[in-house]
């Protein structure tokens, strides 16, 4: 929590009068009855201010995390050990104030909190300032690190100026070699984690992933066949033929994308770079020697379970261009496309 606003809240919280602050808190409404039953208030009042700005605090960090979690676009960093160098026993609290030195040795204007979240992992909150101006509150950028583990994911901020600074701070506190940005980005930070941690078979944020790939309706059933068949007396190898390829396109479904619910994204971008190429002489284009250049975007609300939809859908041949299936294997979804 911002330092301010802990000041303003000890300032307020001084001025009400004992008898009358557990009504106030209470009609307050932000601490839960639980969280109030855990202060004594027959202490001094400078102490049960400070219990309440604890309590507070912690409540706020927890609101932070989860409203984050989905609400920002979030980028992955990828951190790497020098040559021959072996992995150290890991320090939480060492981390954190290795990391905070950093930044505040760097920047003059810069706020950091942490938060332990999860089970080996912390919350960062940076607030950047500027040497002329302190840290805006209002624009924080979020971190979440995995302790002995190469991964953090940071949410996108608008001062690219400080990224690098970030990068160094991340690199030099967990006692890695260098650090690198990878070509994974997504507003879904437990569908990022599921991917450079492989753990797919978790459950996500789907449409209709409850239902079972074999029972959705992609196309003709059996049922509505036999229909056919009475009405135009359609051939029964065709029925054949059709069923077998059907339970095909199901196998190698299930064996590219697994039957399970798939990480969440919400884009696949490829940036093809390549010459053109024909077997006929001549031409404007054979003679251009810049490359040609295009850019090809897949956008959808739940981008692998629609590319997972669409052979079975009759949209597309089975099985997908590894273009498209690679995307959680490679844990990327920026692709350049470039001469071999």
């Amino acid at each position: 929590m911002d330092e301010t606003v802990v000041e303003f809240i000890k300032r307020t919280i001084l001025k009400i009068p004992m008898t009358e602050m557990m009504t106030i808190l209470k009609a307050w409404d932000f601490l839960s009855q639980n969280q109030l039953q855990t202060v004594n208030f027959r202490q001094r009042k400078e102490s049960v201010v400070r219990d309440l700005v604890v309590l507070c605090e912690e409540k706020h960090a927890s609101l932070n995390t989860q409203f984050h979690r989905h609400q920002k676009v979030w980028d992955v960093f990828q951190m790497h050990k020098g040559p021959g160098e072996d992995t150290d026993l890991f320090d939480m609290g060492q981390f954190k104030g290795s990391f905070k030195k950093i930044l505040q040795r760097a920047l003059k204007n810069v706020t950091v909190s942490f938060r332990d979240a999860e089970e080996n992992a912390v919350w960062i909150r940076i607030a950047w300032g500027t040497q002329y101006r302190k840290p805006n509150q209002y624009k924080p950028t979020y971190v979440v690190y995995h302790s002995q583990t190469p991964y953090a994911f940071a949410s996108s901020s608008q001062l690219r100026s400080n990224v690098p600074l970030l990068g160094q701070a991340l690199t030099i506190a967990s006692k890695h070699y260098q650090i690198m940005k990878m070509d994974l980005r997504s507003r879904y930070l437990d569908s990022l984690k599921a991917i450079v941690f492989k753990q797919y078979n978790q459950t996500f944020e789907t449409h209709n992933s409850t239902t079972p790939l074999q029972e959705r309706s992609f196309g003709l059933d059996i049922n509505s066949m036999c229909v056919l068949k009475l009405k135009f007396g359609m051939d029964s190898r065709i029925i054949h033929e059709n069923r077998i390829e059907k339970e095909r396109v199901q196998k190698v479904t299930q064996e590219t994308f697994g039957d399970y619910p798939q990480p969440r994204l919400e884009f696949a971008q490829y940036k093809l770079e390549t010459k053109f190429r024909s077997d006929l002489n001549g031409g404007v284009l054979a003679e251009r020697e810049e490359p040609l250049r295009c850019l090809i975007k897949f956008s959808s609300p739940h981008l692998l379970e629609a590319l997972k939809s669409l052979a079975p859908a009759g949209i597309a041949d089975a099985p997908l261009s590894p273009l498209l299936t690679c995307i959680p294997s490679k844990g990327m979804n920026y692709f350049k496309i470039r001469d071999k």
